[in-house]
C-alpha cells in the first residue's frame, strides 16, 4: 500500500487473508482457495457491526452488447442488453472517525469520450441526441445524489472504482488547470491498475476514456498492492480478470456482506444455474460454468472465473433471494424496452441503509 499520509494509514489497513488466492500454479487449486478464503472474509466481516450509512444512486444506463456480458452463451435474443451505472455512498467507522467513500461516482459527460461508446452514439448519425436520450438516459448526477442524501462534496474522503474502464477522475480529483469538485478526497486504486491505464494496448484502449487520469495531483492518488480493510466494515479485494487490476468492494450491512464488481453484470452471470434466461442456464448446465464473464476485454480470463467465484464466496446468500448471492454489480443487467427479452431473474436496484453522520456529529474518533 502506497499511503500517502499517516491519516491514510490508519483508515487503510492490510487484509492478509486473501493475499495467496492465485498464487497456486493449479487453477483448480486457486479456484478451491477462493472458495475457501472467500468464506473466511465473510465470516470475518459478519462479525463486524454493519456500516452505518450505505446508500446507492442510478446514474445513467448504457446499451452494452450481450455477447460480452454473457460471454460465450448462445441464444440471447437482443443484441445489447442495458446496464445501471449507480454509485455507492458508503460511511465506515475507523480509526479516524466516520469516513465517506464513494464507490463508481461515474462522470456520464466525461465518459461519452470513451472510444467504444462514443462510436456506438455515433452511429446514430444526424439522430445522435435523440439516440443518446433513448438508449443511455441519465438519471442524476454524482453531485446530485450526493445532495440527496445531505453530505457535501468536501465531506467526501475516499472515492474507488472497480476498475478504471470508461472513467474520467479529472473532474472529481481535479488537475494543475481546473480544481476537482471532490476537494479532499483520494482515489484508492489498485497499482496494477492505474499502470495498465497509462500503458493500453489495442484490446484495451477501446475501454478507457482518452487522459482519463492525466495531469492529476499524485498526492491524491493512494496506491493499493493488494487487498486491504477500510476500517471495519469495507474491503477492498484484489480480484484480477476482468482486467489486470480490478478490485472488488464489500461492505458489511445489515443484509449481509453486499460485494460490489464488474466482474459480472447481473445475478444472472454470478448464479447461472438459477437464471430465468434460458440460454444462461442451458450454457451453465452444459458446460458446469459456475459464473458466466462479462467479457469484453478478458485481460486474464480464468482468473476472472476465479475471481467471480470468490466475490460470491465472500458476499454469501442473499436475504432477498437465497439461490443468489449478495453481488451488488457496479454496472447491473436489467430489462429495458429497447431490448426486449433479457430480463434479470433478480436484481438489487437501489439501496439504502442506515442515516449519514454530517461532520457536525462526528465526535472523538479522529486524533
Amino acid at each position: 500500500m502506497d499511503a500517502k499520509s499517516l491519516e491514510d494509514a490508519k483508515v487503510i489497513l492490510p487484509l492478509n487473508i486473501v493475499d495467496d488466492v492465485f498464487d497456486d500454479p493449479s487453477p483448480r487449486e486457486r479456484l478451491q482457495r477462493a472458495k475457501d478464503r472467500g468464506r473466511q472474509l465473510h465470516d470475518q466481516m459478519m462479525d463486524s457491526d454493519p456500516v452505518p450509512f450505505y446508500r446507492s444512486f442510478e446514474l445513467v444506463r448504457v446499451p452494452y452488447p450481450t455477447r460480452y456480458a454473457f460471454h460465450n452463451v448462445k441464444g440471447l435474443v437482443s443484441p445489447f442488453i442495458h446496464i445501471v451505472n449507480r454509485v455507492f455512498i458508503v460511511q465506515f467507522e475507523s480509526a479516524r472517525g466516520i469516513k465517506t467513500l464513494l464507490v463508481s461516482p461515474s462522470d456520464p459527460d466525461r465518459n461519452r469520450e470513451t472510444p467504444f461508446f462514443k462510436r456506438l452514439s455515433e452511429s446514430f448519425g444526424p439522430f445522435q441526441d435523440l439516440g443518446d436520450r433513448i438508449m443511455a438516459p441519465q438519471q442524476m448526477s454524482v453531485i446530485e445524489a450526493l445532495r440527496a442524501t445531505g453530505l457535501r462534496p468536501e465531506d467526501v474522503d475516499y472515492l474507488t472504482y472497480d476498475h478504471l474502464h470508461t472513467q474520467d477522475i479529472r473532474g472529481w480529483i481535479g488537475t494543475k488547470e481546473e480544481p476537482g469538485l471532490f476537494p479532499n478526497a483520494k482515489l484508492l486504486v489498485m497499482e496494477q491498475e492505474w499502470i495498465s491505464t497509462k500503458n493500453l494496448l489495442p484490446p484495451q484502449e477501446p475501454w478507457y476514456c482518452p487522459k482519463g487520469i492525466d495531469d492529476v495531483d499524485p498526492d491524491r492518488i493512494v496506491l493499493l498492492d493488494g487487498s486491504v480493510m477500510l476500517g471495519s466494515g469495507v474491503a477492498l479485494i484484489h480480484t484480477p480478470g476482468h482486467t489486470e487490476g480490478n478490485h472488488s468492494v464489500a461492505v458489511r450491512t445489515p443484509e449481509g456482506v453486499m460485494v460490489t464488481s464488474e466482474n459480472g453484470v447481473g445475478l444472472d452471470a454470478y448464479e447461472p444455474l438459477c437464471s430465468e434466461l434460458k440460454p444462461v442456464r442451458e450454457y451453465a448446465e452444459q458446460t458446469g460454468m459456475e459464473v458466466v464473464l462479462n467479457g469484453n476485454t478478458l485481460e486474464r480470463g480464468l482468473d476472472q472465473y476465479v475471481s467471480m467465484v470468490m466475490e460470491k464466496s465472500v458476499a454469501g446468500r442473499s436475504a432477498r433471494d437465497d439461490r443468489f448471492p449478495n453481488m451488488v454489480c457496479s454496472s447491473e443487467m436489467d430489462a429495458y424496452w429497447a431490448f426486449p427479452g433479457i430480463k434479470p431473474t433478480l436484481k438489487f436496484g437501489n439501496l439504502s441503509f442506515g442515516r449519514p453522520t454530517y461532520p457536525d456529529e462526528m465526535s472523538g474518533g479522529a486524533q
